[in-house]
Order: C-alpha cells, then structure tokens, then sequence
C-alpha cells in the first residue's frame, strides 16, 4: 500500500482534503513509495490560523519555557538520527553517511536556539539625561512561515525553525514536495518535546500553498532556499505584501588553485566538494578555476580520484553517491554533459548514461568532468545541481578573480595556495558571501550566518547565527524616566526633553 503523507495543523495529523496528491518516488528504483497531500489555500489558511492562535500564549512565554522546550527536542533529535536520516535516504537518495551528517549540521542550530538568550538580552543605557533610562530589546514578529527545498529536506527547515520558536514566533513550514517525510518526523519531534499545539505546522504542496503564504495578512516573515528564479520570485510577491523576507538563492561556486597550491589536497578537495551528495547541494564547488600550468596535473588528479567513486542505493553501506531526485532532474543534468563538447569544452570524464545493475529505473548518473570550458557554456554559467565539475584555465591570479567576480551567482569560494598574502587578498577581494582558504566547502557553524551575494540571496538577512535572530525579531527601544519621589509635576513643556 502507497504511503500518504498528509499535513501538520495544530499540534496533529490532518488528512489533505485537496484530492491532489504529488507522488514521491525512492530515486534508487524509480518507483513511487508515497503520495504527499497538496493543500488548498483553505488549508493554508488553517495551518496560519493554528500559528496565530498559538502565538498568543507562545508569543509571552518565558524564555526559559521556551529553551527547556528546545533542550527536550534537541535530545530527541539525537536519539533519532538514524530514523530521520533513513526517511531522507528513501526518499531523496543520498547515501545514510551523508543524511546523517545532515541532521548532524540541523543540531548545530538546535544548540544555538537552545542559547538564544544571549542573543536576546538586550541592551541598557542608564542616566542618558536626568533620571532618563533607554532599553533596547527584540520582540518577535508573530507567524512566520519557511519554504524549504528538496536537497536538504531536515537541515534547511532546522536552519528557520528553531531560531523562529526560540525567539518566540510560531512557524508554518512548506517543504519540497519531493521528499516530505522528514519534516513530518521533525514536528512528531517537536510534539513529544512539550511544545504548544499550533507552534510549529506543515502544509505540503505546490505554487498554490507557496503563494498563499506570499500573500496572508497574518504572515509576517518568509525564510526560503532554492533556485534564483524562485527566490528572485518570493522576495518580489513577499516584499509587495509587505512581509520580512531572506531568500537564498543558486550558485555557481568557484574554486581557484594556485600553482604553489598542494594539488592532491586540492585535488580531494575538488572531488568531495562537487560529487558529494551527487552535486545536489548550493555549496558544492561546481567550478574550478585552474592558474597557470597546473591545469593539465590537476585534471588528471581529479580524473583519477572521481573514477573511483561507487555510485550505489543509498541505503547501501558500501556506496559513496547516491542517485538523484527525479528522473527529469537526472535528464536535465546530463543534458549539460551530451552538449558539452559542442560548446568546446573537453569531455575527460561522461557519466550521463551511467546505469546500476539490479536497480535500471533509478535516477542515476555517473560523474562527469569538463575541462577548459569557455565561460559561454551552459555547462559553466547555469547551476547545474548534478555531478558535474567544470576547469576552468586562467593564467594569473588576478584573471582568475576577475572571473569569478564576473559570475551572477555570489554563494561561496575557495583558494587553495600555500600563500598567506595571497589568501588574505583574496577574502577581501572576492565577491562571494562565504569565502574558504584550503576549504573547499566554507558553510558556516551555526553561530556564523550563512548566506552569498549578488544573484544568490535576497533580501538584507543571511540565515541563522546572529542575522537569523535579527531577522525573526524586530526591535524596541524604551525610554523611561521616573521622577524622584522627592520632586512634585514639572509642568508642561512642548520643546525636546532637556538632557542636563
């Protein structure tokens, strides 16, 4: 019998009265395992009703409420790493080691919502005039809602929620419709904690619950990860609504290689970081960006390591990668590859007919490797979200940043040099919003933001560390002033407050 995955709504399961259904497929078979319930707009209205109500005791609790809350999920969390990381696997592909570091990045966060009160003690200024006081504190903003994509179905929601009901607000969340499972297990989570019915909600499905939410009175802030074009999308139709909005789009991340660079760490670095769950991540390094005439060693140190690779079910301990979501996604992405050649680059390695014996209707593809692509390629200029690596030659360093900084896409970097001068130039001169010297894969820990530049965020918030807290809370500023009991009315006086 076909699973179906219905919604949250206050704090329980609620059957989708849609009739639509969305199939969610195990990409190592092709086979649809589940049908996810899509909600109507009347649904969504439901879940937002559920995070208004809630927010009115929520909104007032204690801190220390809200952070024993946390510390319970948070426990409950670490003894379900498996189960969650299983549900991931089955329904994204990505192999059990990979889903479980996953959860692993969503618990960092965790721990930074469990301490959120240091970021929410406020400030106080005392005597700023006679007997005049001012306080500045942050207050939450009300329901707030997260849309979530299907490269990271438990990490990415970790990355809004907790911050959010640590803060005090209430969360309705939409996730990928492609692999829904693992945010319904989140909630079940939530629940067992102790938290409030309505805190945190589920609706699942397509454009017409995304674009509710862009438009509900009642929501007051929107955190989304994607794709550029849907990004570029929510931030537009959210603002015109007048609502708080971080949006983190695509991107293309580049990695330079200098000549003095070691090449075999460069070389590992390059692999792990592009065919590392199967190239389906924003920071994979999807780009790099040879100097000089170190070109030709590198590629080959890279062909040698990718070839190794084992592409398998990723419930299957031995594999390394995993397939990829859909079918359709798999065809697009090979597509870059088929037509690589004919845009001038060299095909050193093709992996787009690549198949797994036992298992022919999954989503596989194998790796692929591209060398000198021209920067008019597809091949170079789209975010192709797959296993594909381009190389890139340049002959100096100051070509190679030149390239880079030309790129739409501002996400992350890296450098690999055994030059300090050279490293230190290159942070500040980049034009990407997380910058890794000898790191391919510079994402940062949870009390760092995360978020790029240009063509890839926005909206003025990065996501979680303090930018996160930022953005789920607004602040107040109070001034006071208490008369001394000794003293009897002033009278009234219309110019500004004396401050001697």
């Amino acid at each position: 019998m076909t699973k179906i995955v219905n919604h949250w709504i206050g704090g329980k399961t609620v059957e989708g009265a849609s009739g639509t259904f969305g199939p969610v497929t195990d990409p190592a078979t092709g086979e649809v395992t589940t049908k996810v319930a899509f909600a109507t707009v009347d649904e969504v209205d439901a879940a937002v009703a559920a995070a208004k109500d809630a927010y009115v005791s929520w909104g007032q609790s204690s801190l220390a409420k809200r952070t024993e809350i946390l510390f319970k999920f948070r426990a409950l969390l670490d003894a379900n790493r498996d189960a969650i990381a299983e549900l991931i696997t089955a329904e994204h592909g990505k192999v059990h080691s990979d889903a479980l570091g996953e959860v692993a990045r969503g618990l960092e966060i965790v721990d930074l919502a469990c301490g959120i009160n240091v970021q929410l003690k406020g400030e106080l200024s005392t005597q700023v005039a006679s007997r005049v006081d001012v306080a500045s504190i942050r207050q939450p903003l009300g329901v707030v809602a997260g849309i979530t994509p299907f490269n990271f179905p438990a990490m990415v929601p970790m990355w809004m929620f907790p911050i959010a009901i640590a803060t005090g607000n209430t969360f309705v969340l939409k996730p990928s419709e492609k692999d829904p499972s693992a945010s319904l297990k989140l909630a079940e989570l939530l629940a067992e904690a102790g938290l409030p019915d309505g805190v945190f909600n589920v609706v699942h499905g397509d454009k017409v619950a995304v674009d509710r939410l862009l438009e509900h009175p009642d929501v007051k802030a929107v955190s989304f990860v994607g794709s550029t074009p849907i990004a570029r999308y929510i931030h537009t139709t959210a603002s015109a609504n007048g609502k708080r909005v971080q949006a983190l789009g695509g991107a293309k991340n580049h990695m330079l290689v200098l000549p003095d660079a070691d090449l075999d760490a460069a070389a590992d670095a390059a692999v792990s970081a592009a065919y590392g769950s199967a190239g389906e991540r924003c920071m994979a390094i999807s780009a790099v960006v040879a100097v000089g005439s170190i070109g030709d060693e590198l590629v080959e140190k890279i062909r040698e390591r990718a070839e190794k690779i084992k592409i398998g079910p990723g419930n299957d301990p031995t594999s390394e990668m995993g397939p990829l979501i859909t079918a359709a996604h798999r065809d697009k992405v090979a597509s870059y590859v088929k037509g690589a050649a004919a845009e001038g680059s060299e095909v050193v390695l093709d992996g787009s007919d690549f198949r797994v014996d036992g298992f022919e209707n999954g989503h596989w593809i194998g790796i692929s490797l591209l060398d000198k692509v021209p920067t008019t390629a597809k091949a170079y200029q789209e975010e192709i979200f797959g296993p594909v690596l381009t190389v890139l030659r340049v002959d100096t360093y100051d070509e190679g940043i030149a390239l880079i900084n030309a790129s739409p896409f501002g996400n992350g970097t890296a450098i690999f040099t055994r030059d300090g001068g050279a490293a230190r130039r290159f942070q500040l001169e980049v034009e990407a919003g997380m910058v890794g010297v000898n790191v391919p894969i510079p994402v940062p820990v949870g009390y760092h933001s995360f978020g790029g530049w240009k063509d890839s965020l926005f909206g003025d918030h990065h996501i979680y560390g303090n930018d996160g807290t930022h953005f789920y809370t607004r602040g107040k500023v109070v001034t006071t002033r208490w008369p001394d009991p000794s003293e009897g009315p002033s009278g009234v006086d219309l110019g500004f407050p004396r401050n001697h």
